[in-house]
């Protein structure tokens, strides 16, 4: 089974780069990468502002400056607070793990096991009554 085309990229501010966004566009995919942070709640006059009039002829940058100020373009970034990130970020601030102590590609995957179980002991912790 295929799982389709890729249509639209959502990444983080770390892979924003004019050659990422000309790759983008190239391979005729829709990159949702922001230059700075994005804040999770703008203000009030920002939400119901009216939609922004798109550049005439936009540089692959502009474009996706532009998309990323549209409600459809917020409303699809938003999607990284999904799951997967919030684990993340938990396993980064919470349990303070930030880098790999060990070398190899054994050592690093026993390392992310014992990551990941003390991830699910903290949730199953957190979730019993």
């Amino acid at each position: 089974a295929s799982l389709g085309r890729v249509k639209v990229l959502l990444a983080e501010t770390g892979d924003h780069r004019a050659a990422n966004l000309e790759r983008c566009d190239a391979a005729a995919i829709e990159p949702l990468i922001p230059a700075s942070r994005q804040t999770h709640h703008p203000p009030l006059a920002e939400r119901v502002a009216a939609e922004p009039v798109p550049p005439a002829t936009p540089t692959p940058v502009e474009a996706v400056a532009h998309r990323l100020r549209t409600r459809a373009g917020r409303a699809l970034y938003a999607k990284r607070n999904a799951t997967v990130e919030t684990v993340f970020g938990i396993i980064k601030h919470v349990l303070g793990f930030r880098q790999f102590l060990l070398r190899g590609l054994q050592a690093v995957q026993g390392e992310w096991t014992l990551v990941c179980l003390g991830w699910n002991l903290k949730r199953l912790f957190a979730l019993n009554p």
